[in-house]
């Protein structure tokens, strides 16, 4: 029993050691605890999957293991491991590089537990040490591969302004060429494979983050006064005078009138929730307490009201207005979460 509990410690130690790590260079809270437990939940998910179609292609390919190892789990695995960052962006849940960086990470670290805890419990007599190199080594390689691809993703979604699944090929390619280059390396050789992963992740995961805080404070301070400036006119009722009111004006002779009221008071309210929101962000960054608010869940509540009432047209009347990005709607996801 001593020795099963030594075993299911240490194949848990790296993935402990650097998720801790992300979260702590994590200074504005994007990613909450909930969300990463989700994402190892998965990354394990995608494990038990992969072990089975693993033993039924080993038993008719008719190919040796190693070099099933080499060149065929590497893209069945990484592809596996992907699925469920492929959710997230399609369910608007990545706004930032730093949460494709820690999803990711967590994804891949979940998927390396259930590797690592395989492989321990069929194998006796091994030196602990052997134990700690071969348990960090495949969780930074397959934490980094998965982040990689969400990284890449991620850039390639925020440079172009959409999301399109051909966007998660190119960090899919790079993410099984580490794999298959890992594998290639015999045990013994492993210690040599952590300690490359181990001095080229830091540098990756630091400029990640430098670059998703320096992209968050710009889309803060940018998205912060046009959303004050909106409430503002509407608060004040120049907002008619204003372009984007001007705009719903045009389209008096072809609307209802009570459909044009319901749109100002959708945009007041979205306003409202995306102040709301990074004030959360900012009190989070500086490290203040956040407690539920129930008004913030009245004024959900509202604007679902309001989204049935102005039904399709008025979301495409709307969406010009709004200019909901992927990382405005991962703003209201967050406020909903905390309200």
């Amino acid at each position: 029993m001593a020795d099963l509990f030594l075993r299911l410690a240490l194949g848990f130690v790296p993935v402990t050691v650097f998720l801790l790590a992300l979260e702590f260079l994590d200074n504005y809270r994007l990613v909450r605890f909930r969300a990463v437990l989700e994402a190892l939940l998965a990354g394990c998910v995608a494990a038990v999957s992969c072990f089975f179609i693993n033993q039924w292609a080993l038993a008719h390919l008719h190919i040796s293991l190693p070099v099933y190892a080499r060149y065929i789990a590497p893209p069945v695995e990484e592809a596996a491991k992907a699925v469920y960052l492929i959710y997230l962006f399609r369910r608007k849940r990545i706004g930032f590089l730093v949460d494709a960086a820690i999803l990711g990470f967590a994804s891949g670290a979940g998927f390396a537990l259930v590797e690592n805890l395989t492989y321990l419990s069929s194998q006796i007599g091994i030196h602990p040490i052997h134990w700690v190199v071969r348990g960090f080594g495949t969780a930074i390689m397959h934490g980094t591969t998965v982040a990689l691809i969400g990284i890449l993703a991620k850039s390639l979604s925020d440079r172009r302004g959409k999301e399109r699944i051909s966007f998660f090929w190119p960090g899919l390619g790079l993410a099984i060429i580490i794999h298959s280059l890992f594998n290639h390396f015999l045990l013994r050789m492993q210690l040599l494979t952590s300690f490359v992963f181990l001095v080229g992740l830091p540098p990756l995961v630091i400029f990640v983050y430098g670059r998703s805080e320096r992209s968050l404070q710009r889309w803060m301070d940018t998205g912060f006064r046009a959303d004050v400036e909106l409430l503002d006119m509407i608060r004040t009722g120049t907002f008619l005078k204003s372009r984007m009111g001007q705009y719903l004006q045009s389209l008096k002779e072809r609307v209802p009138g009570d459909l044009l009221a319901d749109l100002i008071c959708y945009l007041r309210i979205f306003a409202e929730l995306s102040i709301r929101a990074k004030g959360i962000l900012l009190m989070a960054e500086a490290g203040f307490p956040i407690s539920p608010d129930p008004e913030i869940q009245e004024k959900f509540q509202e604007l679902r009201y309001l989204e049935r009432n102005i039904g399709r047209l008025g979301k495409r009347i709307i969406s010009p207005l709004l200019h909901k990005s992927t990382r405005e709607l991962w703003e209201l996801h967050r406020l909903k979460e905390r309200a």
